[in-house]
């Protein structure tokens, strides 16, 4: 789906040599960035420059304006870099403030393990079985808020519930293995690798059951309030109208109202730039 407010599109990328996302920009809207195996690095136009590796995050709050370079590092033997990218919504009055940038490692990512067989990568919001909140949940408040979990399931037939706020966007993307969704007694066909699940918020439906439906499986259970304004998206743009796009262009071009420095700008690592 597309625009499933608060969000607007998951990525699962992996990125072989001589590929990558080099300079391009944003606006009004953030990146959520899970790496799954091998390493990527970033620099952009405000002097920010990181890497991460297989189970780190990193996440950009582009808002008024960035420009930035996303690359692989390959080395002798080193795997393809592999992860999701999520890109959220920013609420109009937080779409034209200050960029922000920040990674975080794995060791540091809380984690539950409700049962024997399930762990959970709490990255935004509380799971079940950890009382300890998600780091991520201050990128997601201006928008209402968010809840973004990574469950691991070793056994088929083990089971994981995680209540979700009535009213939110959610959905499952299934990384590896297959799983059947709830509610119990009605799980029937089961969500193979690689499809999304999109979830209803029906009345007095509190969570998702999920139930493993062979071993070893991986997948992400995401949700977030939806934001009671337009999408208009042009590339990386993400505004409110068709006028809000036209100044982004000329911002950009121009180097103004966020994007200064931006038509000069060249990251070490891209190599070339993407024009808007």
């Amino acid at each position: 789906m597309r625009n499933f407010s608060p969000f607007l599109m998951l990525d699962h990328f992996k990125v072989g040599k001589g590929a990558g996302f080099p300079d391009h920009p944003h606006r009004g809207m953030t990146t959520v960035t899970l790496m799954l195996n091998g390493t990527f690095q970033h620099e952009d136009s405000k002097g920010h420059k990181g890497l991460i590796q297989a189970g780190d995050m990193q996440w950009m709050q582009a808002a008024g304006g960035i420009v930035h370079a996303e690359m692989p590092v390959h080395g002798p033997g080193d795997p393809d870099p592999e992860g999701l990218q999520l890109w959220l919504d920013l609420p109009k009055a937080a779409k034209y403030g200050a960029p922000t940038y920040t990674e975080l490692v794995r060791e540091n990512i809380p984690h539950a393990h409700p049962s024997e067989h399930v762990k959970v990568k709490v990255i935004a919001g509380k799971a079940q079985g950890n009382e300890e909140e998600g780091t991520v949940e201050s990128i997601v408040k201006p928008a209402g808020g968010a809840e973004y979990y990574q469950v691991e399931i070793s056994k088929s037939g083990e089971k994981w519930w995680q209540p979700i706020p009535q009213g939110w966007s959610a959905f499952i993307y299934s990384i590896s293995g297959n799983i059947y969704v709830g509610p119990e007694g009605s799980m029937i066909t089961p969500v193979r690798q690689f499809h999304t699940t999109i979830l209803s918020s029906k009345e007095g439906q509190d969570g998702v059951l999920i139930e493993a439906a062979s071993d070893d499986v991986h997948f992400v259970l995401i949700a977030g309030q939806p934001l009671d304004q337009k999408i208009v998206q042009y590339g990386p743009f993400v505004v409110t109208s068709q006028e809000e796009v036209m100044q982004a262009f000329e911002d950009y071009r121009e180097g103004k109202n966020g994007f200064e420095g931006a038509p000069e700008w060249k990251s070490d690592i891209g190599g070339r730039k993407i024009t808007a």
